[in-house]
């Protein structure tokens, strides 16, 4: 048999008990070829050239190279943005967990009956998640002005839709066995699912919220580049003034920050597991 007729004809199996079974065709092939088709598209579409890569792909080193050593006197100047950022981003992260609680349980199909409030409540976290955060960050500083509480509002309005996402496809994974006997000694639909579905949900919850807070820190770090405060602003003036060694201590004190938080939140997430 050649590799083509392994490949593209469906093959005959003979089973233990004599029966005889056709196993399907492998569509493997397919998949790969549109692949490459896609990938041959793109790289038509966004103009990629590998030639220009090895060329000047360099020059990423060169400007990392000229961040160190870094500048140890500016970091002075780094500390107000940086806890800027870091409460940009823990009050965001408490906003949008918080608040994407009921929309998650409207979200879902075991707890809502109604397909209407079900399917709206989808369509919203939908409807956030296309939203990327800087433009939500730039939409908000036309609102509230330049500052810290554009980029809260951006940070809390990506947490809410994440953390909504993830939640209701957790509750809806529970088992309802405790939720429907509890309804059936009398208790309200809301006293149920405190009583019975909360205890389920609540370490994944915390520890998602955990790990979102993660992200924030680091997706709050440049959403200054669209005037929403934070380090994003400082290292943005930093490398339009060609001081390399400034952004470079920034870029130190942002990633032992983020490697502490991330420490302790790994911590607290191994508890709750």
């Amino acid at each position: 048999m050649s590799l083509y007729d392994k490949i593209f004809l469906p093959r005959t199996i003979t089973l233990e008990n004599g029966k005889t079974v056709q196993q399907p065709v492998s569509r493997m092939p397919l998949i790969i070829v549109l692949v490459l088709i896609c990938c041959a598209v793109s790289v038509k579409v966004t103009g990629f050239n590998f030639a220009t890569l090895a060329k000047r792909g360099e020059q990423f080193f060169v400007i990392l190279g000229d961040m160190f050593p870094p500048n140890w006197k500016y970091s002075s100047q780094v500390w107000g943005p940086l806890f800027d950022t870091i409460k940009m981003s823990l009050l965001g992260s408490f906003i949008g967990t918080v608040a994407a609680i009921p929309f998650a349980v409207l979200a879902s199909t075991n707890i809502i009956r109604s397909r209407v409030v079900v399917s709206l409540s989808r369509l919203l976290f939908s409807l956030v998640r296309t939203l990327p955060t800087l433009v939500v960050a730039l939409i908000a500083t036309y609102v509230f002005g330049l500052g810290t509480l554009a980029g809260t509002t951006a940070i809390a309005v990506f947490t809410f839709a994440y953390m909504g996402k993830i939640l209701y496809e957790e509750i809806e994974t529970v088992d309802m066995g405790a939720f429907e006997a509890a309804e059936a000694m009398g208790a309200s639909k809301p006293r149920a699912f405190v009583c019975a579905i909360v205890p389920q949900v609540l370490p994944s919850y915390i520890s998602n919220t955990l790990f979102c807070f993660e992200g924030n820190v680091r997706y709050a770090s440049i959403l200054g580049y669209v005037g929403a405060g934070g380090l994003g602003l400082v290292l943005n003036e930093r490398l339009g003034w060609r001081d390399y060694s400034g952004a470079g201590m920034i870029l130190i004190m942002l990633f032992v920050t983020v490697f502490i938080i991330e420490t302790i939140s790994r911590y607290f997430r191994r508890k709750l597991v």
